[in-house]
């Protein structure tokens, strides 16, 4: 069995281009590969930790390879959990609205939460950092207000923070099989928000078919890492 994450990143459950864009590759995805698992992670209505004192004391000591207090332990442990979602996924999905040029705060906040060492990336003394989330794949789908593109007032090459900086924590953690769909001007009248989010639905589609033809035998889950219930 495959199993697929869907970290949703947006507050706006039934408006969101992203959220459109994300389900219907979902669902294609789902009846081309009938024995997925589906698992939504919602970070608008995840309670996620502060990453505060504990968490940050817990931090430096397993880099400096000094004993977890019980305190600092219970702490590591949570981001280790949050993680884990990450970890047992086969696929990721990820629908990201672009805020101020960049990503939502809650995605951000969750990205600063998991990142961690020996969680999502190692360090070899050789090789540097080397990410932990091998052999799976990411979809992203990019949601937009405004025109990106070149000749536009707003190009990508100055203006969007938000693409690179997924692929480049994708890819920092270990996940090099990336795949993305971009809706933008949403916000740009009814008739052209329309018309994008058709012409993403239709890419999303046809992106679910295209990897459902060479999607990899599923393997078998083995968590590395000791998890303990979030409350």
């Amino acid at each position: 069995m495959t199993t697929l994450l869907h970290i949703q990143c947006s507050p706006r459950k039934q408006r969101s281009a992203s959220l459109e864009v994300a389900r219907s590759f979902i669902a294609r995805y789902q009846a081309n590969n009938p024995d997925t698992e589906i698992i939504t992670l919602d970070l608008w209505n995840l309670a996620l930790p502060e990453f505060d004192d504990l968490a940050m004391e817990a931090k430096y000591a397993g880099l400096n390879g000094t004993p977890l207090t019980p305190a600092q332990q219970d702490a590591w442990n949570t981001l280790k959990e949050l993680a884990s979602h990450l970890h047992r996924a086969d696929v990721l999905v990820m629908s990201v609205p672009l805020w101020n040029f960049s990503i939502p705060y809650k995605l951000k906040h969750f990205i600063d939460l998991v990142s961690q060492k020996d969680i999502l990336f190692s360090v070899d003394p050789e090789r540097g950092l080397e990410g932990m989330l091998h052999n799976k794949l990411a979809v992203v789908m990019y949601a937009r207000g405004l025109d990106f593109s070149a000749q536009s007032s707003t190009p990508a090459e100055r203006f969007d923070f938000q693409k690179p900086y997924v692929e480049a924590w994708l890819k920092f953690i270990g996940v090099t099989d990336v795949h993305s769909v971009i809706v933008e001007k949403t916000i740009l009248g009814e008739d052209v928000d329309r018309r994008a989010r058709e012409d993403a639905t239709l890419q999303a589609r046809r992106l679910a078919d295209s990897l459902s033809l060479t999607l990899p035998a599923p393997r078998l889950h083995i968590d590395s890492l000791q998890t303990e219930k979030l409350e």
